[in-house]
């Protein structure tokens, strides 16, 4: 079955960075475009990036554009989110998603905290 594994969560400083990785199982990876949600104490889920199958198209939410960067080695298994300038605003727990499947993992929390 799917398994979706998110790692690299943590406490980090306002301004500082992080890089989160998904090692993913159970399906043809290289087949499937990937995306990142996020989910605040409180909020809704949010989508934060998507990423083709190929890795030859991304798209970003407004809120992160310009500091995050998602990317994949499909020779991996793994997609990841690089974050950088973080905010405090972008404290939340943060889960990948195989697009056009309803598989979780259990997701990576992110505290932005000084």
């Amino acid at each position: 079955q799917v398994q979706l594994v998110e790692s690299g969560g943590g406490l980090v400083q306002p301004g500082g960075s992080l890089r989160l990785s998904c090692a993913a199982s159970g399906f043809t990876f290289s087949s499937h475009a990937m995306r990142w949600y996020r989910q605040a104490l409180g909020k809704e889920r949010e989508l934060v990036a998507h990423i083709s199958n190929a890795g030859n198209y991304i798209n970003y939410a407004d809120s992160v554009k310009g500091r995050f960067t998602i990317s994949r080695d499909n020779a991996r298994n793994t997609v990841y989110l690089q974050m950088n300038s973080l905010k405090p605003e972008d404290t939340a727990v943060y889960y990948c998603m195989v697009f056009g499947m309803n598989d979780w993992g259990k997701g990576t929390l992110v505290t932005v905290s000084s």
